[in-house]
């Protein structure tokens, strides 16, 4: 939109205001030598008037157009004959230049207002040369990919100029070939769609797109008509007693083929009782055939499960007698090879704690300060702070502590100004 209007406005300053501008510049230079101030002051006043007057023209008539919803526009140029369609936006339209035309791009309806009636002005002929009226409805839409071509060759009415004609020109030769009969009842739908098949492509030529065709009501004469419903009364009453005989005819057959039915039904079911009676004795027959050995059989095979049962039973109590002595026997065994694994555990364990002991004995002979590290490790998490004196050379270094007599002679002690203390965490 915004581009369009540059280009509007450009246009305008190139054919009207520079031509303007040149001109009154012309006028002001042939005019300086010879006119006075007042008249370069009138010149300039007829200027301003003129812009106005172009100005005014412009807002009164504007030179663009917009398209509306459900339509096309079709700019046709003057001078080289070139035509465009638009189906949306402003277009812009030259005075003099471009002319415009709108077409709706909706479904128009046609109809043979004065051929409805078998008494109107534009009745049709009928192959009996009986005047009939059919309400005929005609659809059709501009074709939008072709309206820029032949929008030149549009008229201003396409109903009455293009639709009309071409409707006459296809439906009155049709219905000529046609009885009433055939028009009002039996090829309606045929003709139908004759019509649609020929109106379709003849539309199409013209540049309109056929979307239906619709065939109403057929008026006849009122004599004829009379006649035509008596006669398709008397149609529908000999039809209907057809219909009655045909009726009767398939009764009279149905009833004789129930008859033959249920006489070969009782045949059919008397012959199946006897041979279901034979088919009876003789199963009874062959049946006791199979009884008695079958009974005997029975009986074996109950003297041989009681006999099988009993064999299950002792070997199932022999069973369990082994069972509890072998179970017996391994509870004993394993006792007695804890009781031995205890013993030897033991003896192992002694054996371990005495060559520990004597392993620590060697290593206390010659690392004495070992005691007093264990001791340190054995208090470090039960001692926060400890406050003593340097034990002597040899000595223990807790002996200060517990009060022992150094290991320098008989009857040493810790001296009376030091002190110790011990804080339990």
């Amino acid at each position: 939109m915004t581009s369009r209007i540059d280009a509007l406005l450009e246009f305008l300053r190139r054919a009207i205001v520079e031509p303007l501008s040149r001109s009154a510049m012309m006028l002001g230079g042939a005019a300086q030598a010879t006119f006075t101030g007042a008249s370069r002051l009138r010149g300039r006043l007829v200027l301003t008037a003129l812009l106005g007057v172009v100005a005014y023209a412009l807002y009164a008539h504007p030179p663009f157009s917009s398209v509306r919803q459900s339509e096309v526009l079709v700019r046709t140029n003057v001078l080289d004959g070139s035509a465009r369609a638009y189906t949306r936006g402003t277009v812009v339209i030259l005075p003099a230049i471009h002319q415009l035309r709108r077409y709706s791009t909706r479904d128009q309806v046609f109809r043979l207002v004065d051929s409805a009636s078998a008494t109107g002005m534009a009745s049709f002929q009928s192959n009996e040369g009986l005047s009939i009226g059919v309400d005929f409805t005609v659809k059709w839409a501009i074709d939008r990919d072709r309206v820029a071509q032949m929008s030149r060759n549009f008229p201003d009415d396409l109903n009455a100029d293009l639709v009309r004609p071409a409707v006459q020109g296809i439906v009155y030769p049709l219905l000529a070939q046609r009885t009433v009969r055939e028009i009002f009842s039996s090829r309606r739908a045929e003709i139908q769609r004759e019509i649609l098949a020929q109106l379709g492509p003849k539309l199409a030529t013209l540049g309109l797109r056929l979307r239906g065709v619709d065939m109403g009501q057929v008026d006849l004469p009122r004599d004829y008509r009379a006649g035509m419903e008596s006669l398709l009364a008397e149609e529908l009453e000999t039809e209907k007693i057809r219909y009655n005989l045909q009726l009767k005819a398939a009764q009279v057959k149905e009833t004789e083929l129930e008859g033959d039915a249920d006489k070969i039904r009782r045949q059919k079911s008397a012959e199946a009782a006897g041979e279901q009676q034979v088919i009876a004795a003789r199963a009874q027959e062959e049946t006791m055939k199979h009884i008695l050995p079958f009974k005997q059989k029975q009986i074996e095979q109950r003297q041989l499960e009681a006999e099988a049962d009993k064999v299950a039973r002792i070997r199932t109590a022999e069973g369990a007698a082994e069972a509890r002595r072998i179970e017996a026997k391994g509870e004993a065994d394993s006792r007695q090879r804890l009781a031995e694994a205890e013993a030897y555990r033991l003896e192992l364990v002694g054996k371990a704690n005495a060559g520990q002991m004597e392993r620590e004995g060697a290593l206390l002979a010659h690392y004495p300060l070992l005691i007093q590290k264990t001791m340190a490790d054995k208090l470090s998490d039960k001692v926060q702070v400890i406050i003593a004196p340097t034990p002597g050379a040899e000595q223990f270094i807790g002996s200060n502590l517990i009060g022992m007599r150094g290991a320098g002679g008989p009857g040493a002690e810790v001296t009376p100004e030091v002190s110790a203390r011990v804080e339990p965490q």
